[in-house]
């Protein structure tokens, strides 16, 4: 058996020397104290089955991995169980190893639902979203109710049917690349840095996904209420925290640490003034 006690976690994908989840993963351990290290790992698109079997064939002390792009639907492929809500917009950000072996779910819409709370953001009948991938299904499953519509803004039609699943109860639109005005109540965008430049703000809420550099162009035009992608990142990270070490988490007393953590982190890369 390894001599080496230590938990270890990662966040998984390509590029991901960029991501903050190793910052706030390992404030949350000092916090907890837990003896153990976070890290990023590069994981290109096609590359997950090969490191996960290079994961199974060792004895490191593994507790779990988070997944972001290109790999929150490809880790579907490689899971050996997925729960339902990860099946329902088919892309998970997390996975845990079980008795029955890797298992795959989403924070991301926990992570949604949490920061808007946070936030004090409940109010909204209409909701636009820029973009069709596995955060924007999240985003769809965390604001999905009755009497709410919401529009996809999307440049391919390809992802209409897995949002189609996503969204069970709210009247579900989209629309084509080509529109730029933003008229709706909440707007959320899930797409890459620049991809919604063009894009025209109102006096709605604006939930941006992205977290650096801050602000986004799309974020520093808005007229509104903005929730950046930070919060995003804290509040799904405080239920991964918990999936992957079984650990009660306060939530709030958690996610101010790990905000703190990240804007620190943020400002030592000149990305946050």
């Amino acid at each position: 058996m390894s001599s080496d006690i230590r938990k270890r976690a990662a966040v998984l994908g390509s590029p991901i020397a960029h991501s903050l989840s190793p910052t706030l993963h390992n404030a949350a351990y000092l916090t907890l104290g837990i003896e153990g290290k976070y890290d990023a790992v590069e994981v290109a698109s096609g590359q997950l089955p090969n490191f996960m079997n290079q994961v199974r064939q060792t004895e490191a002390n593994w507790i779990g991995f988070s997944l972001t792009m290109p790999l929150k639907e490809e880790v579907l492929k490689v899971a050996d169980q997925i729960d339902p809500l990860a099946k329902q917009i088919n892309s998970a950000n997390t996975l845990i190893p079980t008795i029955d072996g890797w298992y795959a779910t989403s924070t991301d819409v926990a992570g949604f639902i949490w920061a808007l709370a946070a936030n004090e953001v409940s109010d909204f009948e209409t909701i636009q979203i820029i973009g069709a991938g596995g955060t924007a299904r999240a985003a769809a499953a965390a604001i999905d109710a009755p009497g709410r519509k919401i529009t996809v803004i999307s440049r391919s039609s390809s992802r209409e049917s897995d949002m189609r699943n996503a969204v069970t109860m709210s009247k579900l639109e989209f629309t084509d690349w080509s529109s730029k005005e933003l008229s709706a109540d909440l707007v959320i965008n899930t797409t890459p840095k620049n991809a919604a430049d063009k894009f025209e703000g109102n006096h709605g809420v604006l939930f941006e996904s992205l977290y650096e550099p801050w602000p986004t162009k799309l974020a520093s035009k808005w007229q509104g209420k903005v929730i950046d992608g930070l919060d995003l990142l804290v509040h799904q990270a405080v239920d991964q925290l918990h999936l992957m070490t079984g650990m009660v988490i306060d939530r709030s007393k958690m996610a101010k640490i790990l905000r703190v953590a990240g804007e620190a982190e943020l400002k030592d890369r000149n990305f946050l003034a």
